[in-house]
């Protein structure tokens, strides 16, 4: 919170005073506005836990902090995924890129990612997700639900196809994207290191912040699906608690994207063919 709240203020401070690609900006300013909203929750989340699992605040602020927490966690994978899908038309189909109305395009996709979200935090604001725990004298959010119910039993179809298609899916598309970028850069004779410095850390925020949660997550609902069980839950909330650094990492994407994008080299061809013709 210390570092990413200020940064990705300064971010969105820094699009507003210094918009150069509208398109660019409107993937990046979503992704600063969701990473505002999951650093908020994250300090509701702080307090539970420091105060030993014990929620004390209303039960609508619970429904609240865990759709925010959660919800944002999909949109930022999602919208790291469009940006990534961006980059490789305009590096690897510039011709492509050149003749797309970008700023429409950017718009739909942020329209999308925010659809989905709206879509995949609407079961945890209506289920209840507050319960008192005469056992231990606790109130938990979130941590304890009793699957018996109808509700809850949607609730988890539902947190299994958002890992599915929000988190895994994003991170193969960042990948494919990315690859491909890679590969086309190496075949220019310009010196592309900004650009590649920029693609390895997408990759790094995928692979450290994004997979562990993503491949826990899926593995700790397909064990409730099947046994009811949930050994893997400790693993899956520290793996939760590492995604939670892609939040200080995304602003420091922005400024290496942006200076890989400020080469006046960026999105051309990178083999460039002659043609004569004669009468």
């Amino acid at each position: 919170m210390a570092v990413g709240m200020p940064a990705n203020i300064a971010i969105l401070c820094m699009l507003a005073t210094k918009l150069r690609k509208v398109s660019s900006a409107i993937l990046y300013c979503s992704l600063a506005v969701s990473d505002l909203l999951l650093l908020l929750s994250l300090s509701f989340k702080a307090y539970y836990h420091l105060h030993g699992n014990n929620w004390a605040l209303s039960e609508d602020l619970c429904r609240l902090v865990t759709a925010c927490f959660y919800g944002n966690l999909y949109c930022s994978a999602q919208t790291l995924a469009c940006i990534s899908i961006k980059r490789y038309i305009a590096v690897v189909h510039p011709f492509l890129y050149k003749g797309l109305p970008k700023r429409t395009c950017a718009t739909w996709m942020t329209v999308a990612v925010w659809g989905v979200f709206a879509a995949g935090v609407t079961p945890e604001l209506l289920v209840q997700q507050s319960y008192w725990i005469p056992e231990v004298n606790r109130t938990t959010c979130h941590d304890v639900l009793p699957l018996k119910e109808s509700t809850h039993v949607l609730l988890l179809h539902s947190n299994l196809f958002l890992t599915i298609f929000c988190l895994l899916l994003p991170l193969v598309v960042t990948i494919v994207c990315y690859s491909r970028i890679i590969c086309e850069l190496n075949r220019s004779h310009h010196d592309w290191s900004v650009y590649i410095k920029a693609s390895s850390l997408v990759f790094v925020i995928f692979l450290v912040c994004f997979t562990p949660a993503g491949v826990l997550q899926l593995s700790h609902h397909i064990q409730l699906f099947l046994g009811g069980t949930e050994g893997l839950y400790m693993y899956f909330k520290a793996a939760v608690c590492l995604c939670c650094l892609h939040a200080c990492l995304d602003p420091f994407l922005f400024v290496l994207m942006s200076k890989s994008a400020g080469s006046r080299l960026n999105f051309k061809p990178f083999v460039k063919m002659s043609v004569s013709l004669s009468a």
